[in-house]
Parts: structure tokens; sequence; C-alpha cells
């Protein structure tokens, strides 16, 4: 059982749901995103979802695809990101996924990867383009070291499939709550409950919901009918809007601390 897991029992227990926030690595800066992590620990995120910038974002909307240019201009690699986490460890204990496209982690090498991963303090990671089928070996290694490998759900996606990555996946399994690209929303999609159901039905791991989730209402709404939240755009637009002047990070946790007690 690791961070994550605890985590969710934790809540469980409390009869409470989870609210996970994103950010992007690098984005506007390593000391900047440092600050940010603690700031997020200290105002309820429960789990931290840590973007690793990358060229060819293809799963991320104009905000997140923008962050991770800034990250890239800030010179944000891997092996900063893993120390970053690493550094933050020796004051927080909140669990830390990380979001990284699968080239990234091939170049890296599996294996070591992992290792690193849990040696850092990371406890997850969520792959966009790296469906079940080809995580096999990914998976293994991650099993022997109890680390989370989240696999992502969608709208469209067969009972058949939810069954495939429902057994593939551990930590959480991440619902795209719409068909698209990340980003903020006005509204959300209205069978997402049956949607919900159906996945709930089938799996007994935690079942959280991303993409176009931006305001309080919203958060509590997901909160209802999954096993948490989990916000991004409308996070990093605050960053992008304050980047260069003293109160970003209070800015951000503010915001964070307001969706936080949407749920």
């Amino acid at each position: 059982m690791n961070r994550i897991d605890k985590k969710f029992r934790e809540l469980r227990e409390k009869n409470k749901k989870a609210f996970i926030a994103f950010i992007m690595a690098g984005d506007p800066s390593l000391g900047v995103t440092k600050k940010l992590i603690f700031e997020l620990s200290s105002k309820g995120a429960d789990i931290i979802e840590l973007g690793v910038p990358f060229s060819d974002p293809m799963a991320d909307g104009p905000t997140i695809q923008k962050s991770s240019e800034r990250g890239l201009k800030s010179k944000t690699t891997l092996a900063s990101v893993f120390n970053l986490v690493r550094n933050a460890r020796l004051q927080i204990q909140t669990p830390i996924v990380f979001l990284i496209y699968y080239n990234l982690v091939f170049h890296y090498g599996l294996e070591k990867f992992i290792n690193t991963a849990v040696d850092s303090g990371v406890d997850g990671v969520v792959i966009p383009d790296l469906p079940p089928e080809e995580s096999i070996e990914l998976c293994k290694i991650a099993k022997k070291n109890r680390f989370s490998i989240i696999h992502l759900l969608a709208p469209t996606s067969s009972i058949d499939r939810i069954k495939k990555v429902a057994k593939a996946s551990s930590g959480f399994i991440y619902y795209v709550s719409l068909t698209g690209t990340t980003g903020a929303r006005k509204k959300l999609a209205e069978d997402i409950g049956a949607k919900l159901r159906a996945i709930k039905n089938i799996t007994k791991i935690p079942v959280c919901v991303g993409f176009g989730i931006s305001t309080p209402g919203q958060v509590k709404e997901i909160q209802k009918v999954s096993d948490g939240a989990i916000v991004g755009s409308a996070i990093i637009k605050i960053i992008e809007n304050n980047i260069g002047k003293k109160d970003l990070v209070k800015k951000v946790g503010n915001f964070v601390k307001t969706l936080k007690g949407g749920g």
C-alpha cells in the first residue's frame, strides 16, 4: 500500500472524496513549482498531479500546452523533476503523481524510471498515450515496487474496455469527463453519473474525474458521483495570469482552497 492507497482509505473512513490538483513542473520555474507543491498541500489538495513538460502533449488543450512550453523554456527535465519531488518529500507526505508521456519513460528506461520515481517519493504515474495492452511490462515492474499505474477511461469506453483498464490500473482510474482535450468548461456532461456507475459496477478501484472541471460547484457535483475531482487547466490559468507577480503562489493557494471548499 503506497501513499495513494492510504489517502483513499483515509478519505473513505471520513466519508470524504479526493481533491486532486494538477500543475506543470517548471511553470514558470522549478523554484515556483516547489513553492506551489507546498501551497497545494497546505490548502488541502489530497493528491498532487505533477506534469512533466513534453514537446507534443497530445491530450492537452491550449492552457496546459502553454504551461508545458513554459516548463521546457525553463529547461525542466525529468531528472530535475525527480530531484524536485525528492526535496519536497523532506517536508510533505501528500501523494504525488506524475502526468508524463510515454516517450520520456521509454527513453529513460522502464525499470530505471520506476526505481528512480519510488526513490524520489513519486507514488504513481498517468501516461495518456500508453494503452493497457502496451503497459504489461511497466505494470509488472510497478507492482513489485508498490507504484501506481493510473490508466484512463473515456465516455466512449466499452464495457470490455472498462474491464481491461480496471485490471491494469492501480491507485485510481482517471475518467476523462468529455471527449476532446483538457481545458475548463462551463458545463459538465449530463450522462457522467450513469457512466461512472457503470465503471463502479465493474471495479472497486477509486475512480476520479478530470478534464473540464473548473469551479467549486463542478468539483462538488463530480465528487457526488465519483471518488475524486481533478482540476488542472483552471489552476494553470491562475499561474499563467500571475507570472512575475509576488503573490502568484498565494493566489493559486486561495483558488485551490475555494475549489476544495466546494467538495
